[in-house]
């Protein structure tokens, strides 16, 4: 457990609650500019270097009735962006939109020559990318070679070469003054909508008014955004709370809000939390074990009744994902059970492609170290494997590194700092282990590899009440890069009991200084502490039954007391 450095609180409000003023000034938030999260402190479109072209192919497509196809993905990310992307060229005027998504069995990541042939077949006369394109060098050369421009929108990392599109958006592109680079794809399309509608309203395609409110995709926006697992900078804090609290006044799309009662989660209290944990896995289903076309769907679904059952089909088949991914998991673990590698490389036979990303991340988390899970790809020969890091090891320049070290080892690759994926030869997986595994021997030292939990400090018997429950549930967004508040402290353990149904879960009884409160430790059975004193890192929580609501602990670590 490490203390949180304890920031600048005294720069904060006085009127902000104590809790509240030290959780803020540890997360680096100084400027109490930053607390109001109104759409209008948004970045100004304009700072996306290459923003201005791209409004005026799109604009120049609406005006002509060009039919515009959307390439997207088949993660949230991508589901979320293609949906924005159809619904927001619509709501401006476009009289023909279409997408395309690439299966990722046959076609792999990105725009590929033959996703290029799809939109082609769909009669496409302007290709607009969301959350890819940056490295789709190939993909744009066809669709040029057949006189077809492209728009990319994307927010992954460049390789050395950029494609040769007719308007690049990304703000992590090289020369982009954009100041937030953590915008999720979803984000750059958003963006990419202000920017049209702004080129629109100067030509007076809205006659005296200002056009469509394009705020009504920001629960979209919001998904997506979480989903992908971004840093939750200002400027991304501003879009998910805005999406969250269009979701929470009902005024959703009816996907989402099927989503939700598939998953039999009301709207009215959905934090950023159940984006990531609750919508982002059963979209994600459809892309990693079906086609993501069917997410999509049913985030374009026009109504309830058109959406629910894509979403139950969708809910099925997130718990078919977790059932493959539970014996994935248990295999990974069992292979690494004698490993001392720093980088760990996993593959199994038969291990599912769309689910090893999933594995690479529980195993990353048990072990804390950098890990690159490989399946069997479509293409005979070949290994996919997508892979997740720790603070320290930026996975994508890893790679890179590894590329330049050995060329031909890896056929292609990209991603991001914590997430990547990669193609290689089968035949090249003993060379890749080693050599991966001295690459993150070289980057990470011993203290990057201890694994820590962070702790805002104890919190004092006034503040261990429901109150303080309520106040953090509200003040988020909480996610990546800025984490909902963790405390730590010490109690007497009552007694416990194991709960779930391989009784891998812990419920606790405890007494601390505020008296006696529940709590609860997911896969915390291992680490059980049976009586006496123990020294607890936890979340404080809100249970909900029955219209009653009680403090609970969320245990994060527990050991015994020394």
């Amino acid at each position: 457990m490490r203390r949180r450095p304890p920031g600048q609180p005294q720069t904060l409000p006085s009127s902000l609650p104590p809790v509240l003023r030290r959780v803020y000034a540890a997360r680096g938030l100084s400027d109490p500019a930053q607390l109001a999260l109104d759409l209008k402190h948004l970045l100004p479109p304009d700072q996306l270097l290459g923003i201005v072209p791209a409004a005026e192919l799109l604009a120049q497509a609406i005006r002509e009735q060009k039919r515009i196809v959307i390439a997207g993905d088949y993660d949230a990310d991508g589901a979320t962006a293609t949906a924005v992307a159809v619904l927001g060229l619509k709501a401006l005027g476009a009289a023909s939109v279409g997408y395309v998504v690439p299966n990722r069995f046959t076609m792999g990541y990105g725009l590929s020559p033959p996703l290029v042939e799809l939109a082609r077949g769909q009669g496409a006369e302007l290709l607009v990318t969301v959350d890819n394109g940056i490295a789709s060098l190939a993909g744009i050369e066809a669709a040029n070679a057949i006189g077809l421009p492209v728009v990319v929108t994307d927010h992954h990392l460049a390789g050395p070469e950029l494609p040769a599109a007719a308007a690049i958006v990304n703000p992590n592109q090289p020369g982009c003054p954009f100041a937030s680079k953590h915008l999720a794809g979803v984000g750059v399309m958003f963006y990419v909508l202000l920017a049209l509608r702004a080129r629109l309203r100067t030509e007076g395609a809205f006659g005296a008014g200002n056009g469509p409110n394009l705020a009504e995709l920001l629960d979209l926006v919001a998904l997506g955004t979480v989903a992908d697992v971004v840093k939750l900078d200002y400027n991304n804090r501003i879009l998910v709370q805005q999406g969250l609290a269009r979701i929470r006044a009902g005024r959703a799309r009816p996907g989402l809000m099927a989503l939700l009662e598939a998953a039999g989660r009301t709207p009215e209290r959905i934090n950023a939390g159940d984006l990531g944990f609750v919508l982002g896995p059963r979209l994600n289903a459809a892309g990693r074990l079906d086609d993501m076309a069917r997410g999509i769907e049913c985030l374009l679904a026009p109504d309830r009744d058109t959406a629910l059952p894509i979403a139950q089909e969708l809910d099925k088949l997130n718990r078919e994902r977790r059932g493959i991914e539970a014996q994935m998991r248990d295999d990974a673990l069992a292979l690494v059970a004698e490993s001392d590698d720093v980088g760990v490389v996993l593959h199994e036979p038969d291990w599912h492609e769309g689910v090893v990303g999933l594995v690479a991340s529980r195993v990353k988390d048990a072990l804390h170290r950098p890990v690159i899970a490989f399946a069997r790809a479509h293409e005979r020969g070949m290994l996919k494997g997508s892979g997740r890091s720790i603070p320290g090891l930026h996975l994508r320049d890893a790679l890179a590194a590894v590329d330049a070290k050995y060329p031909g080892l890896i056929t292609r690759f990209g991603g991001h700092a914590m997430a990547a994926g990669l193609t290689m030869p089968e035949e090249g997986l003993a060379a890749f282990r080693t050599v991966f595994d001295v690459q993150c021997r070289a980057l990470l030292d011993a203290d990057a590899l201890a694994q820590v939990i962070d702790s805002d400090g104890e919190l004092g018997a006034q503040e261990f009440v429901l109150d303080t429950a309520h106040l953090i549930e509200s003040a988020g967004p909480w996610g990546q890069g800025f984490p909902e508040p963790r405390f730590d402290g010490e109690f007497e353990v009552i007694d416990l009991r194991p709960i779930g149904k391989d009784g891998n879960h812990v419920r606790y009884r405890l007494r601390g200084p505020q008296g006696v409160i529940n709590a609860v430790h997911f896969n915390g059975a291992e680490t059980a502490v049976d009586g006496g004193r123990a020294r607890a890192v936890y979340q404080l929580a809100i249970n909900r039954w029955q219209d009653r609501e009680t403090l609970e602990l969320k245990i994060e670590q527990i050991e015994a007391a020394s």
